[in-house]
C-alpha cells in the first residue's frame, strides 16, 4: 500500500473532486459515511452512547457528519465543539447546520449515565493538517478523552499527532479510521503509544491519481505480502530449493547460529549448513539434525573458507568480535559477491570499520537492531530524521536496510517498506537471528534481495502474530517464530486462494 504525503493526500482529494465533479461537502459526506458504517457494523446494541469531539477545521466536519448518521440511526449522541481549533471551515459550518435541522444540539453539558462498555469516545478535533502546538482549551480535552476510560476512536488520525514532526501530545486511539491511506507518522516509534489498531476506509479517491502517483514509502500489507510470496514449485526437490550457509557462532552463543539456521530450513530452502567454530559442533548435530556443519577456529571462527557453494549466505549471529574473527570478516568480505545478508557482530565489526562498507555486493541486506543502527549511521533527532537517514543510508552504499523496531522498516532503491506484521512478543532474545535465517533461506529460494527482505519481515512478523494467540506474549521465545513459520505459509496461502 502506498503512503502519502499531506501535500499528495490533498492533492488526491482535489483531483478526486475535479474527475467525479462533487464538492468539497459530497466528499466529507462520503468520508463520514465511511466511518459511520463501520462504527455501525462495529458497535450494533443501540444502547451504545457515542460523545464526538469536533474541532472547527475539516476533521470536525468529518466528525459532524458522524454524528449526524448515528443520531439519524437512534443511537444516542452528545457533541462537543472543541473551542481553540481555529475558525471554522466552510464544510464544517455547513454540518454543523446539519445537526440544527436534525434536532442534534452541540455543547449541552448533559449528563448522561450508560452502562459499563457502552461508552465510545469518537475524536474529531485536529486532522492532517495540525501545524501548530495543541491550545491550552484542546490540549484539556484531550487530556480528558485520554482519561476517560471510554472506548476511543479517532477519525483519520489521532488529534495532536504532526504528520512531519514528533508529537508530545495526542489522543490515545484504541482504534484509528483513517481515510484511504494510512499515515507514514502511524509507524513511528515515538508515536506507538497513541495508536493501538489502524483501519483503512476507502473511499473512492481517485484510482489513476493512486495508481500512478509516485512515493518513497510503502506499507507492506497483506495484499503486498502475497504479491511477493513464491510458492513452492510443484517439482521442488532440496537443490531447486537452495543451500543456505549461516555462518557466526563463539563460545557460549552457540544458539544464534541453530536458530538461524533452523529458521533458514524452515523459510523453505532445501539445505542448509551452519559454519562455527568447533566448541559449537555437537550442539548444533545434536539440537538440529537437518543442518550440516562446517567449522573453523575453538572457541570463535578465525577463519572463513569453504568448498560448498551455497546460494545466500547469512553471517554475524553470536559470532564475537574477535580480533582473529575481524580479521575473517575482512578477508571474507573481500572476496564474497553473492546474495548475503550481515547482522548482529558482524554488523558491529563494519561499524567500527565502515571503510568495509564499500566491499560489500550491491543489495547486501544488513539487519540492524537500534543500537546497531546507531553505530552504523549515527545518531538521529526524531524519528522522522531516523527514517530518511535509513533511506539515505541505504541508497548511499546501496545495500537493504532491515532496521529492526516495533514497525520495522525495509529501505531500498530509494524507497522505504514498513512491515505491518508482528506484535511485542518479538522483544525476545533470538528473534533476530531467526530473522536472518528467514530472510537468507528466501535469497537461497532466489527470491531477489528486496523482495526476501520485504517478505522475510512480513513473515517473521506473521508467524509472532499467530503464536502469540497460543503462548502469551510474556512465555513467547524466539523458538515460537519458527515453529509457527508453517501456519504463516498455511495463513499466507489461504487467503491467496479467497481472492
Amino acid at each position: 500500500m502506498k503512503i502519502f504525503s499531506v501535500s499528495k493526500i490533498r492533492e488526491a482529494d482535489e483531483i478526486t473532486i475535479s474527475r467525479q465533479g462533487i464538492t468539497t461537502g459530497e466528499l466529507m459526506e462520503r468520508a463520514g459515511t465511511e466511518a459511520y458504517l463501520w462504527l455501525k457494523k462495529r458497535f450494533p446494541d443501540k444502547e451504545t452512547v457515542f460523545h464526538v469531539f469536533c474541532g472547527k477545521g475539516n476533521n470536525g466536519g468529518d466528525g459532524l457528519v458522524v454524528a449526524r448518521l448515528l443520531h439519524k440511526d437512534n443511537y444516542k449522541v452528545i457533541v462537543d465543539i472543541v473551542e481553540g481549533t481555529g475558525n471554522p471551515s466552510e464544510d464544517f459550518t455547513a454540518n454543523l447546520e446539519k445537526l440544527d435541522e436534525n434536532n442534534l444540539a452541540c455543547n449541552t453539558n448533559e449528563i448522561y449515565e450508560y452502562k459499563k462498555h457502552k461508552i465510545v469516545f469518537l475524536d474529531a478535533i485536529f486532522g492532517i493538517g495540525l501545524n501548530r502546538e495543541v491550545g491550552a482549551e484542546a490540549k484539556a480535552v484531550i487530556e480528558r478523552i485520554n482519561n476517560s476510560g471510554a472506548k476511543i476512536i479517532s477519525i483519520d488520525v489521532p488529534s495532536g499527532m504532526f504528520m512531519d514532526r514528533k508529537s508530545e501530545l495526542a489522543v490515545h486511539s484504541d482504534i484509528v479510521l483513517t481515510f484511504q491511506f494510512t499515515k507514514l507518522a502511524f509507524y513511528l516509534a515515538g508515536n506507538c503509544n497513541f495508536i493501538k489498531e489502524i483501519k483503512v476506509l476507502d473511499i473512492g479517491l481517485d484510482k489513476d491519481f493512486i495508481a500512478n502517483e509516485p512515493t518513497q514509502y510503502f506499507l507492506t500489507d497483506r495484499a503486498e505480502a502475497h504479491q511477493r510470496y513464491r510458492p513452492v514449485p510443484s517439482h521442488a526437490h532440496k537443490g531447486i530449493q537452495g543451500h543456505a550457509l549461516i555462518i557466526g557462532g563463539s563460545y557460549g552463543k552457540i544458539g544464534a547460529v541453530a536458530l538461524s539456521s533452523k529458521a533458514a530450513l524452515k523459510s523453505g530452502c532445501g539445505l542448509v549448513t551452519a559454519y562455527i567454530p568447533k566448541c559449537g559442533y555437537s550442539i548444533v548435530q545434536t539440537t538440529f539434525p537437518e543442518a550440516m556443519v562446517l567449522t573453523s577456529g575453538e572457541e570463535h571462527i578465525d577463519s572463513i573458507t569453504f568448498d560448498i557453494e551455497p546460494k545466500a549466505i547469512g553471517i554475524g549471529m553470536g559470532l564475537g568480535q574477535h580480533p582473529e574473527t575481524q580479521q575473517a570478516v575482512l578477508e571474507f568480505l573481500k572476496h564474497q559477491k553473492m546474495p548475503m545478508v550481515i547482522d548482529a557482530d558482524a554488523l558491529n565489526i563494519l561499524s567500527y570499520n565502515k571503510e568495509w562498507l564499500n566491499m560489500l555486493p550491491e543489495n547486501t541486506i544488513l539487519t540492524p537492531h537500534p543500537k546497531e543502527l546507531e553505530r552504523l549511521m549515527g545518531s538521529w533527532e526524531d524519528d522522522f530524521e531516523k527514517m530518511e537517514k535509513i533511506r539515505a543510508f541505504a541508497k548511499e552504499h546501496k545495500i537493504i536496510l532491515v532496521a529492526k523496531d516495533a514497525f520495522t522498516i525495509v529501505a531500498c532503491n530509494d524507497t522505504v517498506h514498513i512491515n505491518s506484521t508482528g506484535n511485542a512478543a518479538l522483544a525476545t532474545g533470538g528473534s533476530g537471528d531467526v530473522l536472518t535465517g528467514i530472510i537468507t533461506g528466501l535469497l537461497a529460494q532466489s527470491y531477489s534481495p528486496a523482495d526476501a527482505a520485504i517478505f522475510g519481515v512480513y513473515l517473521h512478523g506473521l508467524s509472532a502474530d499467530i503464536g502469540v494467540c497460543d503462548t502469551s506474549k510474556q512465555a513467547f521465545i524466539a523458538s515460537d517464530i519458527i515453529n509457527y513459520l508453517g501456519a504463516a505459509y498455511l495463513k499466507i496461502e489461504a487467503e491467496k486462494m479467497q481472492r
